[in-house]
C-alpha cells in the first residue's frame, strides 16, 4: 500500500467534472478561489479550444492562456489556424480539428495538450487554490496528451472514471518527468491490444496544421508579444509563467509524415521538474479500490466513490441487467458501497451521487470520508458552462416539479448507463432525435478495430448506421445511441452549425437528486458557486477569505 502524507488540508467539497465544458474554467476557478477543489472536465478540450477561437475568443482568455504556453510555436500555429477576430458569421460552419488516432495522430495530440493547458491555466489564474481535471478512461487516446497539457499548467488533481484507471498513477509520474509513455488501447471486437506511444518532448517539437503552418511570432511564456502573421494579438492581462523553459538542440527524431505537415523545433527542457498531480480514481465499489491499491504502480492517492445517482456515466448494476418500468437499470444491495471497507484501505475518499446537502457532507465525514463530490448543484449555478437559456429552463422545470432525469442504458456509445435530463428541444425528445442526421465528426467515443484486411479502422455505434454496419458493427448496438460528443458541445453553446439551420441539438446530463434547488433556488432564480460552498460547509460566509489549501496528498 502506498504511503501518503498530507501537505495541507484536504478539500471537503470536490466540484464534479461534468460534461464537455459544463465544468469549465470559470466554474472551477470560482470553487477553488474559496478553498475547495474546483475541477474542469477534460473531455473534448481540443474542440473547446478551436471553437472558442473561431467565435472570436470573447474576453481574450484563450489567447491569454496560449501566450503563457511554455513553447510558443505550437500555440502560435493554433492561433493562426483557428482564431477569427470578431468571430465567424452567424450560421457559418465551424472548422473541424483533426481526430485522435492510434497512428499518425500528432496534430490531434498537440491540440489536446494545448486545450488541456488552456483550461487548467485559466482555472488557476488569480488565486492559489487547488484545481483538478476529470477524465473518462474510455477516451483512451486523449488521456496521455490531455494529462500532459494539464501538468504543464500545474494541475493539482487528476480524477479518472468510466473504466479501470490502474495505469493513471504511472502515467502521471512519467509525464511529470517528460518521459515517453505507452497507453494500451483496446481494439473493439477482439482480444487485441495496441501499445500506443506518446512522447511529450518530441510532440512539443512539432508545429503546424496541414497547409496552414505556424506563423513567426513573438510572445510565448506569458510574453504576449505582437504576433506577426497571426489574426489578432494575444492579450497580456494576467500573464503568468507556468514553467521555466530553455531550449537545447533536438535529439534525432523520426521523419515527420508529409500528411502531417510539421516543422521540427528544438525540444523543451524544463529548468525545474514538473509537479506530479494527485490522482483520484473514481470507482463505484470498494472492490475495485482494493484491487488498485494492491500494487504500488496502480494505487492512486485517493478515491471518489460514486453511486448510480450521480450525473453523467455510471457503472452498470452488478449481475444480470434488469430494467424497471421506465426502462432504467435496477440497482440492488450489491451496488451499495461498504464504507467500512473504504476506511480500511487507508486512503482518503470522497462520496458522490446525491451528496449535495450539508447533512450528507456531515454524514460522509462521520463515516470516515474526507468529504463529498457534487456536480449537479454546480451545473445549475451561474458560473457553469451550461448555455444560460438551458440553465434557466432546468431550474424552472425543477421548481414546477416537471424535471425528470432518466438513467438511460442505451444513450451512451460507451455502453455505460448515462443520465439524460428530459427537456423539450434536446436529444431527450424523440422527435428531435429522429430529425437529427447521424454524423461522427468529432470521434471522442469511437473505438479502433481491425478491418478484414488487417488495417486499423474506427467505429462508433452512434455514427450513421450504414457506416457502422459496413465496419462490422451490429445493428443492435446502434439502437438508442446518442451522439454525446456533438450533443454535449451544443449544451455549452459550441455546437456545430449545419445547412438550413439544422444545428446540432443539445443533450443535458444531471444527477437524479435535485432537492438542493429547494434551498438554493426556491423561486427558480439564479445562484452562484460561492453560495453552494457556503451552504454545504456551513460556517463560511460569502465574504470569508479563501482558505489556504496545499496540494493535498502526495505519495512519498
Amino acid at each position: 500500500m502506498p504511503v501518503v502524507r498530507m501537505d495541507g488540508e484536504l478539500p471537503e467539497v470536490i466540484q464534479g467534472g461534468m460534461g464537455v465544458g459544463v465544468s469549465g474554467w470559470r466554474l472551477a476557478r470560482a470553487v477553488s478561489s474559496v478553498g475547495q477543489l474546483g475541477v474542469v472536465s477534460g473531455t473534448a478540450l481540443d474542440a473547446l479550444l478551436t471553437r472558442r477561437l473561431q467565435l472570436g475568443d470573447p474576453g481574450g482568455g484563450v489567447r491569454r492562456a496560449l501566450a503563457a504556453f511554455p513553447v510558443p510555436e505550437p500555440a502560435a500555429a493554433v492561433l493562426d489556424r483557428f482564431y477569427v477576430e470578431g468571430g465567424v458569421a452567424a450560421g457559418e460552419r465551424l472548422r473541424a480539428q483533426p481526430m485522435l488516432r492510434v497512428e499518425r495522430g500528432e496534430q490531434a495530440e498537440l491540440l489536446t495538450v494545448l486545450g488541456n493547458f488552456v483550461e487548467v491555466w485559466l482555472a488557476k489564474e488569480g488565486h492559489t487554490g487547488p484545481v483538478g481535471i476529470n477524465y473518462l478512461e474510455k477516451v483512451q487516446l486523449g488521456l496521455a496528451p490531455g494529462m500532459f497539457g494539464a501538468i504543464l499548467a500545474g494541475v493539482d488533481y487528476v480524477l479518472v472514471g468510466a473504466g479501470v484507471p490502474g495505469h493513471v498513477p504511472e502515467l502521471a509520474r512519467k509525464l511529470a518527468r517528460m518521459e515517453p509513455v505507452t497507453v494500451r488501447v483496446r481494439f473493439d471486437g477482439s482480444e487485441e491490444d495496441y501499445d500506443h506511444r506518446f512522447d511529450p518532448a518530441a510532440l512539443l517539437g512539432r508545429t503546424g496544421f496541414g497547409a496552414d503552418q505556424g506563423c513567426r511570432c513573438g510572445g510565448g511564456n506569458g510574453g504576449g508579444g505582437e504576433r506577426t502573421g497571426c489574426r489578432g494579438k494575444a492579450p497580456t492581462q494576467g500573464k503568468r509563467q507556468v514553467q521555466d523553459v530553455r531550449i537545447e538542440s533536438p535529439a534525432p527524431a523520426a521523419r515527420p509524415s508529409t500528411a502531417e505537415t510539421t516543422r521540427v523545433t528544438p525540444s523543451p527542457v524544463f529548468a525545474r521538474p514538473l509537479r506530479r498531480p494527485n490522482v483520484l480514481a473514481i470507482v463505484s465499489l470498494p472492490l475495485l479500490a482494493s484491487y488498485l491499491v494492491r500494487d504500488e504502480a496502480t494505487a492512486p492517492d485517493g478515491f471518489v466513490i460514486e453511486t448510480h445517482r450521480a450525473g453523467g456515466h455510471s457503472a452498470p448494476p452488478r449481475g444480470a441487467l434488469k430494467l424497471d418500468a421506465r426502462g432504467e437499470p435496477v440497482y440492488g444491495p450489491r451496488d451499495h458501497p461498504d464504507l467500512a471497507k473504504m476506511v480500511g484501505i487507508g486512503l482518503p475518499f470522497w462520496l458522490a451521487g446525491g451528496a449535495a446537502h450539508p447533512e450528507r457532507l456531515a454524514a460522509a465525514r462521520a463515516l470516515g470520508a474526507a468529504g463529498v463530490q457534487v456536480g449537479s448543484v454546480f451545473a445549475l449555478c451561474e458560473e457553469s458552462g451550461l448555455e444560460p437559456g438551458l440553465r434557466k429552463v432546468l431550474r424552472t422545470q425543477a421548481r414546477a416539479g416537471a424535471l425528470e432525469v432518466r438513467n438511460d442504458p442505451l444513450a451512451s456509445p460507451t455502453g455505460f448507463p448515462f443520465k439524460v435530463a428530459e427537456v423539450a428541444g434536446t436529444l431527450s425528445d424523440p422527435a428531435v432525435r429522429t430529425a437529427r442526421r447521424r454524423v461522427c465528426d468529432l470521434g471522442y467515443l469511437r473505438v479502433p478495430y481491425r478491418t478484414a484486411e488487417g488495417a486499423i479502422g474506427y467505429r462508433c455505434p452512434a455514427e450513421p448506421e450504414a457506416a457502422y454496419l459496413r465496419k462490422g458493427g451490429s445493428a443492435a448496438d446502434t439502437e438508442g445511441r446518442l451522439c454525446l460528443c456533438n450533443g454535449l458541445l451544443a449544451t455549452v453553446g459550441l455546437g456545430q452549425r449545419h445547412p438550413l439551420g439544422r444545428d446540432e441539438p443539445p443533450v443535458i446530463t444531471l444527477g437524479q437528486d435535485l432537492d438542493f434547488l429547494a434551498e438554493l433556488s426556491p423561486d427558480g432564480g439564479p445562484y452562484r458557486a460561492v453560495e453552494v460552498v457556503e451552504w454545504l460547509t456551513g460556517d463560511r460566509g460569502v465574504g470569508a477569505p479563501p482558505r489556504t489549501i496545499g496540494p493535498g496528498l502526495r505519495r512519498r
